[in-house]
Protein backbone atom coordinates (compact mmCIF):
# COMPACT_ATOMS: atom_id res chain seq x y z
CA UNK A 1 0.00 0.00 0.00
CA UNK A 2 1.33 3.47 -0.68
CA UNK A 3 1.44 6.36 1.05
CA UNK A 4 -1.35 8.12 -1.04
CA UNK A 5 -3.91 5.21 -0.59
CA UNK A 6 -2.42 5.08 3.76
CA UNK A 7 -3.75 9.23 3.38
CA UNK A 8 -6.98 8.49 2.07
CA UNK A 9 -8.26 5.60 4.67
CA UNK A 10 -6.67 8.19 7.22
CA UNK A 11 -8.96 10.82 6.19
CA UNK A 12 -11.61 8.33 6.37
CA UNK A 13 -11.33 7.63 9.41
CA UNK A 14 -11.46 11.42 9.93
CA UNK A 15 -14.74 11.45 8.45
CA UNK A 16 -16.54 8.32 10.25
CA UNK A 17 -15.77 5.85 7.18
CA UNK A 18 -14.38 2.90 7.80
CA UNK A 19 -11.96 2.67 4.40
CA UNK A 20 -10.63 -1.03 3.64
CA UNK A 21 -8.17 -1.15 1.14
CA UNK A 22 -8.03 -4.91 -1.05
CA UNK A 23 -5.41 -5.48 -3.55
CA UNK A 24 -7.21 -6.99 -6.17
CA UNK A 25 -10.80 -8.30 -6.94
CA UNK A 26 -10.37 -11.98 -5.24
CA UNK A 27 -9.54 -9.56 -1.96
CA UNK A 28 -12.30 -7.09 -2.84
CA UNK A 29 -14.87 -9.95 -3.11
CA UNK A 30 -14.31 -12.28 0.13
CA UNK A 31 -14.04 -8.94 1.69
CA UNK A 32 -17.42 -8.16 0.53
CA UNK A 33 -18.89 -11.74 1.18
CA UNK A 34 -17.47 -11.54 4.94
CA UNK A 35 -18.87 -8.07 5.65
CA UNK A 36 -22.84 -9.12 4.25
CA UNK A 37 -24.43 -12.01 6.36
CA UNK A 38 -26.22 -14.89 4.33
CA UNK A 39 -29.37 -13.96 5.99
CA UNK A 40 -29.05 -9.90 5.20
CA UNK A 41 -31.55 -7.96 2.34
CA UNK A 42 -29.09 -6.13 -0.20
CA UNK A 43 -30.08 -3.10 -2.36
CA UNK A 44 -27.93 -1.74 -5.16
CA UNK A 45 -27.69 0.60 -7.79
CA UNK A 46 -26.50 0.37 -11.35
CA UNK A 47 -22.87 0.21 -11.59
CA UNK A 48 -20.02 -1.03 -14.25
CA UNK A 49 -17.62 -1.45 -10.93
CA UNK A 50 -20.71 -3.72 -9.60
CA UNK A 51 -21.01 -5.67 -12.91
CA UNK A 52 -17.05 -5.99 -13.21
CA UNK A 53 -16.51 -7.81 -9.94
CA UNK A 54 -19.81 -9.86 -10.67
CA UNK A 55 -20.71 -9.41 -6.59
CA UNK A 56 -24.35 -9.54 -7.44
CA UNK A 57 -24.65 -12.47 -8.99
CA UNK A 58 -22.07 -14.14 -5.98
CA UNK A 59 -24.71 -12.30 -3.12
CA UNK A 60 -27.50 -13.88 -5.21
CA UNK A 61 -26.13 -17.43 -5.65
CA UNK A 62 -25.40 -17.92 -1.76
CA UNK A 63 -28.92 -17.09 -1.14
CA UNK A 64 -29.07 -13.60 -0.10
CA UNK A 65 -32.43 -11.70 -0.72
CA UNK A 66 -30.95 -9.28 -3.74
CA UNK A 67 -33.59 -6.60 -4.61
CA UNK A 68 -32.61 -6.81 -8.34
CA UNK A 69 -34.80 -3.85 -10.02
CA UNK A 70 -32.53 -4.81 -13.68
CA UNK A 71 -34.53 -8.26 -13.95
CA UNK A 72 -35.19 -7.97 -17.76
CA UNK A 73 -38.42 -9.71 -17.07
CA UNK A 74 -39.48 -6.86 -14.82
CA UNK A 75 -42.59 -4.37 -15.88
CA UNK A 76 -41.22 -0.93 -15.21
CA UNK A 77 -43.44 -0.37 -12.20
CA UNK A 78 -42.12 -3.58 -10.36
CA UNK A 79 -38.84 -2.42 -11.30
CA UNK A 80 -39.50 1.20 -9.44
CA UNK A 81 -40.95 -0.46 -6.86
CA UNK A 82 -37.70 -2.72 -6.10
CA UNK A 83 -35.63 0.06 -6.43
CA UNK A 84 -37.47 1.97 -3.66
CA UNK A 85 -37.14 -1.64 -1.42
CA UNK A 86 -33.46 -1.85 -2.18
CA UNK A 87 -32.94 1.73 -0.51
CA UNK A 88 -34.03 0.66 3.11
CA UNK A 89 -32.29 -2.95 2.67
CA UNK A 90 -30.03 -4.21 5.49
CA UNK A 91 -26.79 -3.19 3.13
CA UNK A 92 -26.53 -1.51 -0.09
CA UNK A 93 -24.25 -1.58 -2.58
CA UNK A 94 -22.74 1.07 -4.93
CA UNK A 95 -19.47 2.56 -6.70
CA UNK A 96 -18.98 6.19 -6.52
CA UNK A 97 -18.26 8.51 -9.45
CA UNK A 98 -15.37 10.15 -8.04
CA UNK A 99 -13.25 10.07 -4.81
CA UNK A 100 -10.96 12.76 -3.13
CA UNK A 101 -7.84 12.23 -1.36
CA UNK A 102 -9.11 14.13 1.13
CA UNK A 103 -11.96 12.10 1.60
CA UNK A 104 -15.10 13.12 -0.27
CA UNK A 105 -17.03 10.80 -2.20
CA UNK A 106 -19.31 11.58 -4.94
CA UNK A 107 -22.30 10.83 -6.60
CA UNK A 108 -24.39 11.20 -9.33
CA UNK A 109 -28.14 9.95 -10.23
CA UNK A 110 -31.01 9.83 -12.51
CA UNK A 111 -33.88 9.07 -10.01
CA UNK A 112 -32.65 9.65 -6.87
CA UNK A 113 -32.71 6.13 -5.60
CA UNK A 114 -28.74 5.74 -5.28
CA UNK A 115 -28.25 8.87 -3.61
CA UNK A 116 -31.61 7.85 -0.93
CA UNK A 117 -29.89 4.22 -0.79
CA UNK A 118 -26.11 5.87 0.45
CA UNK A 119 -28.18 8.03 2.68
CA UNK A 120 -30.88 6.00 4.35
CA UNK A 121 -29.85 2.07 4.21
CA UNK A 122 -29.02 0.56 7.50
CA UNK A 123 -25.42 -0.17 5.51
CA UNK A 124 -23.71 1.25 3.14
CA UNK A 125 -20.77 -0.28 1.40
CA UNK A 126 -19.25 1.40 -1.31
CA UNK A 127 -16.56 0.24 -3.91
CA UNK A 128 -14.11 1.74 -5.75
CA UNK A 129 -11.24 1.13 -8.11
CA UNK A 130 -8.31 3.86 -7.86
CA UNK A 131 -8.31 5.19 -11.22
CA UNK A 132 -11.53 7.40 -9.39
CA UNK A 133 -9.47 9.44 -7.21
CA UNK A 134 -8.87 12.70 -7.16
CA UNK A 135 -6.58 15.31 -6.05
CA UNK A 136 -9.24 17.20 -3.98
CA UNK A 137 -13.32 17.63 -4.29
CA UNK A 138 -13.41 19.99 -6.59
CA UNK A 139 -10.99 17.58 -8.81
CA UNK A 140 -13.65 14.67 -7.88
CA UNK A 141 -16.90 17.00 -8.88
CA UNK A 142 -15.21 17.69 -12.36
CA UNK A 143 -13.95 13.75 -12.68
CA UNK A 144 -17.70 12.54 -12.70
CA UNK A 145 -19.08 14.88 -14.68
CA UNK A 146 -16.63 15.21 -17.17
CA UNK A 147 -15.18 11.76 -17.41
CA UNK A 148 -17.93 9.38 -15.72
CA UNK A 149 -20.69 10.40 -16.83
CA UNK A 150 -20.34 10.93 -20.88
CA UNK A 151 -19.07 7.07 -20.43
CA UNK A 152 -22.23 6.16 -18.54
CA UNK A 153 -24.77 8.10 -20.74
CA UNK A 154 -22.88 6.30 -23.61
CA UNK A 155 -23.05 2.65 -21.86
CA UNK A 156 -26.87 3.52 -21.10
CA UNK A 157 -27.79 5.51 -25.07
CA UNK A 158 -29.32 8.11 -23.23
CA UNK A 159 -29.68 11.17 -25.90
CA UNK A 160 -27.68 14.35 -24.18
CA UNK A 161 -25.49 16.67 -24.91
CA UNK A 162 -22.31 14.56 -23.55
CA UNK A 163 -22.95 11.97 -25.92
CA UNK A 164 -21.81 13.97 -28.71
CA UNK A 165 -18.71 15.54 -27.42
CA UNK A 166 -17.71 13.28 -24.36
CA UNK A 167 -18.08 16.74 -22.22
CA UNK A 168 -20.70 18.11 -19.89
CA UNK A 169 -23.10 20.89 -20.81
CA UNK A 170 -24.39 20.82 -17.46
CA UNK A 171 -26.62 24.47 -18.75
CA UNK A 172 -28.02 23.13 -21.99
CA UNK A 173 -28.62 19.29 -20.76
CA UNK A 174 -32.52 20.47 -20.01
CA UNK A 175 -35.55 18.77 -20.58
CA UNK A 176 -37.57 18.48 -22.72
CA UNK A 177 -34.89 18.52 -25.42
CA UNK A 178 -32.37 15.79 -23.76
CA UNK A 179 -33.10 12.91 -21.68
CA UNK A 180 -30.84 13.97 -18.77
CA UNK A 181 -29.17 11.91 -16.76
CA UNK A 182 -27.67 13.51 -13.90
CA UNK A 183 -30.40 14.82 -11.74
CA UNK A 184 -29.34 14.76 -8.49
CA UNK A 185 -25.49 15.26 -6.93
CA UNK A 186 -24.79 13.60 -3.93
CA UNK A 187 -21.15 14.62 -2.16
CA UNK A 188 -20.72 12.78 1.31
CA UNK A 189 -18.56 14.44 3.29
CA UNK A 190 -18.59 12.23 6.67
CA UNK A 191 -20.91 9.97 8.57
CA UNK A 192 -22.85 10.56 11.66
CA UNK A 193 -23.00 6.57 12.53
CA UNK A 194 -19.92 4.71 13.67
CA UNK A 195 -19.78 1.55 11.03
CA UNK A 196 -22.26 2.33 8.69
CA UNK A 197 -21.03 3.16 5.56
CA UNK A 198 -17.45 1.25 4.36
CA UNK A 199 -15.57 2.19 1.29
CA UNK A 200 -13.82 -0.80 -0.44
CA UNK A 201 -10.85 0.57 -2.20
CA UNK A 202 -9.76 -2.22 -5.05
CA UNK A 203 -6.24 -1.55 -6.17
CA UNK A 204 -7.22 -2.25 -9.75
CA UNK A 205 -9.04 0.09 -12.53
CA UNK A 206 -13.10 -0.68 -12.28
CA UNK A 207 -15.73 1.25 -14.02
CA UNK A 208 -15.48 4.38 -15.39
Amino acid sequence: MNAQIQQLLDNWTRRNIEGIYCPDTDKAHNTILERVPETASVGFSSSQTLEQLEIIEMLQSRGNNVLNQYNPELSRDESMRLRKLGTQADYYLCSANAVALSGELVFLSAYGHRIAGIAAAEHVIVICGINKITENCAAALKRARDYAAPRNVKHLRRDTPCLKDGICHNDLCLFPDYNRMCCQVMVVEAEVEPERMTVVLVGEELGF
